[in-house]
């Protein structure tokens, strides 16, 4: 029976290039892979899932208007899928998990997702929410944090490199704009961030 996969972690963690392989495992046995990607995340430009260490595969984009449902059974009837694997899965909507789930249960086709698990402030993602509730397995991808202990946590960082604690859930970034931390250290470098910025109020 074919099943809905999540793989999550923090960033930095080799999400993508393992997605990759995956895919590469799959064609290389002559099977029809079908990968998507956020449309948001535009920094490698258009119908890309891109790693770190430069491997990259053309890809759908998706959108919250994105029937996912529509597109992949339609693609299905073009060519057999063995696969449809999900890069960026956090921005995917709680409908649009739900299509991959029918995917899976309906359709017959394993649905691999990687994304992140929270987000910046240590918030869960709507997709990443969903897919934890949804998914029939979840597998956590580890990266380190400076002190060596497992990275969990996203610290967004300003330009001088100091936390930043207030914002939009969603900033598209890379190593200048998020560093992949354990908990003890984001939380420490949270509050370091506030205390200077309630200094720099009562000194204005």
């Amino acid at each position: 029976m074919a099943k809905l996969y999540f793989y999550y972690s923090s960033m930095n963690a080799g999400k993508s290039t393992t997605l990759l392989q995956a895919d590469f495992n799959y064609r290389e046995r002559g099977m029809e892979t079908m990968l998507w990607t956020a449309a948001l995340d535009d920094r490698y430009g258009q119908g890309y899932v891109t790693s770190r260490i430069g491997l990259k595969a053309d890809a759908h984009k998706f959108d919250p208007e994105t029937d996912l449902w529509g597109a992949i059974s339609h693609e299905n009837d073009q060519r057999k899928l063995a696969c449809v694997m999900v890069d960026e899965a956090q921005f995917l909507s709680r409908e649009q998990v739900l299509q991959l789930a029918r995917i899976a249960d309906e359709a017959g086709i394993p649905v691999l997702c990687y994304g992140l698990r929270t987000d910046f402030a240590a918030e869960l993602f709507p997709g990443s929410a969903a897919l934890l509730g949804l998914a029939d397995s979840l597998v956590e991808l580890k990266a380190v944090c400076h002190c060596g202990r497992k990275s969990t946590m996203n610290l967004r960082v300003d330009g001088e490199g100091r936390a930043v604690i207030d914002g939009q859930q969603t900033e598209i970034g890379g190593n200048d704009r998020y560093i992949a931390m354990c908990r003890r250290h984001f939380m420490e470098a949270r509050k370091e961030s506030a205390a200077h910025a309630a200094l720099s109020l009562t000194t204005a």
